[in-house]
């Protein structure tokens, strides 16, 4: 019996961890609340000239990578930064390799970044994007 419980427990803690790997951390656009609850914001659509919403599910709208962003349902990948819906499907990361830029908030300004790092070639969301195949 204890050996069951135990290996439930590893699976429980493996699965928290793979969720926990795609996150970027330092994003100041997810926030873990008090009472366990996550509440996350995605770039504003407010005064922004914005296109035709492009559904991530069809093959004509991933030609300049994929947008990684978090939302309320996890990580998505997206064909835009905004996450608007039926632009986003499930991640693939860790199971596909894709041309990826992964959008976070750090500093109070919307960036996009090559890897899912703070650290490693961020800009500006204005700025033209580098993805990377990852």
């Amino acid at each position: 019996m204890n050996a069951a419980i135990a290996t439930t427990t590893m699976l429980l803690c493996l699965t928290a961890l793979a969720a926990k790997a795609q996150y970027v951390m330092g994003n100041e656009a997810v926030h873990f609340m008090p009472d366990g609850s996550t509440r996350v914001e995605t770039p504003p659509t407010q005064q922004v000239l914005m296109p035709k919403p492009c559904p991530a599910a069809s093959p004509a709208c991933t030609g300049g990578g994929w947008r990684m962003v978090e939302t309320q349902r996890g990580l998505m990948e997206c064909t835009e930064i905004y996450a608007r819906p039926s632009t986003c499907r499930t991640s693939t990361y860790g199971a596909l390799k894709r041309s990826r830029l992964w959008i976070v908030k750090t500093g109070g300004q919307w960036m996009q970044c090559s890897y899912p790092d703070l650290s490693k070639g961020c800009v500006s969301t204005k700025s033209l994007p580098s993805p990377k195949v990852q």
